[in-house]
């Protein structure tokens, strides 16, 4: 079906159990507001904003959220792509029984999957998440790279964001999860613009393909070196982390290029830097580098960052720093349900902080190790 024909179709199953006024909302890319998607039978008003609205309950906490009318009521689903969240669905009602609710729960997770699909093949949902605003074209190539900001399984939950959000350029980062093994990089390559996309490109590329090759860290970090070398020679540079953690066992490996050191957060702390070896950054012909190794416990969180969230500052201060950001974690970490809402929380946090400022590209990446095995959801629920 293409892709323009999914309102209507959406509108009219609706309409087949008595549903009006329907509505559906995809997350914008600064992870801020819920935007309208357009279409005919869709109603597309203003954007909402994810706090403190219905449709971001709903987003938030991944449950139907029912606000009650005068002689009506509204309902807004979460759109669940597995455990991913891509929007909101709404729509109202005269009455609301629980075959209404049942049926609209599969309705909405149909809709998620249609949604997630097609973007593929379009540029609709990506128009209706810009909400009118342009992007650069090294921040069209860079959200064009970048694997979903968010994902949760029973052994480990991740979730990202990146800032600012239409303009970032430098940037990067990708993960895969493989049989037991999660596998991530985050990067940050020098410069500024579509130069510094172009770098990025090079590097998240050969990180992907030495990934496949299934090789190790170390001869992973020599494979990415020698491609960025080869393509930029050695003026240009990029700064990365390079993990794999087994989501069974808890143990995270890590190489460090030149890049600041994760932090490791227990109970809402941050109760230590994951320091070691460095090596040069990649694309400065490094040693072999020396791989690092801790044993997680369940319910760690490790955070990941670019110098972009320290080193910011306001004109003629001092830059924001780690102990200020610090600070903000321990401060934000406890009023979070997840990584998801945490990442998104956080960033939102430090921005202000920043009193706004963002001169350079800032992203965080958070890890959730919950541990214990996903066997169960092979096993067909009887």
């Amino acid at each position: 079906m293409p892709a323009h024909l999914i309102a209507p179709l959406v509108a009219e199953e609706c309409a087949k159990v008595g549903g009006r006024d329907v509505s559906i909302y995809l997350q914008d890319y600064e992870q801020l507001m819920l935007a309208p998607l357009p279409g005919r039978g869709l109603v597309h008003g203003d954007a909402l904003p994810i706090d403190g609205s219905h449709a971001g309950q709903a987003f938030l906490s991944k449950r139907v959220v029912e606000e009650w009318l005068a002689e009506a009521v509204r309902l807004y689903l979460p759109l669940l792509d597995g455990s991913d969240v891509v929007g909101v669905m709404a729509l109202t009602l005269d009455a609301v029984e629980e075959d209404d609710r049942r049926l609209l729960r599969r309705l909405s997770g149909l809709v998620a999957d249609i949604v997630v699909t097609k973007s593929s093949y379009t540029d609709q949902f990506f128009k209706a998440r810009r909400r009118g605003k342009s992007l650069t074209v090294a921040a069209e190539i860079q959200w064009s790279l970048l694997p979903p900001l968010s994902m949760n399984t029973p052994q480990v939950s991740l979730a990202g964001a990146l800032e600012p959000a239409h303009e970032i350029a430098g940037d990067s980062l990708d993960y895969a999860l493989n049989d037991n093994v999660l596998h991530l990089a985050i990067i940050d390559a020098m410069g500024h613009e579509l130069s510094a996309a172009v770098l990025a490109t090079v590097a998240i590329g050969a990180y992907r393909h030495a990934r496949r090759a299934e090789i190790g860290l170390a001869e992973l970090y020599s494979f990415m070196d020698r491609a960025v070398d080869a393509q930029f020679g050695p003026e240009q540079f990029v700064t990365a982390q390079m993990l794999r953690l087994d989501v069974e066992t808890g143990q995270l490996q890590w190489v460090n290029a030149g890049h600041p050191s994760a932090l490791l957060i227990r109970g809402h702390r941050v109760i230590r830097k994951l320091e070691g070896p460095t090596t040069l950054p990649v694309g400065f012909g490094g040693a072999e580098p020396q791989v690092s190794t801790i044993q997680l416990t369940k319910g760690d969180r490790v955070m990941f960052y670019t110098d972009g969230l320290t080193e910011e500052h306001r004109i003629g201060g001092e830059p924001f720093g780690e102990t200020r950001m610090i600070n903000t974690i321990e401060r934000t970490g406890p009023l979070c349900d997840g990584v998801a809402q945490m990442a998104r929380e956080l960033s939102q946090s430090l921005m202000r902080e920043r009193g706004g400022t963002t001169s350079d590209d800032a992203t965080l990446f958070l890890i959730e190790w919950h541990g214990g095995s996903a066997d169960h959801l092979a096993v067909p629920d009887l």
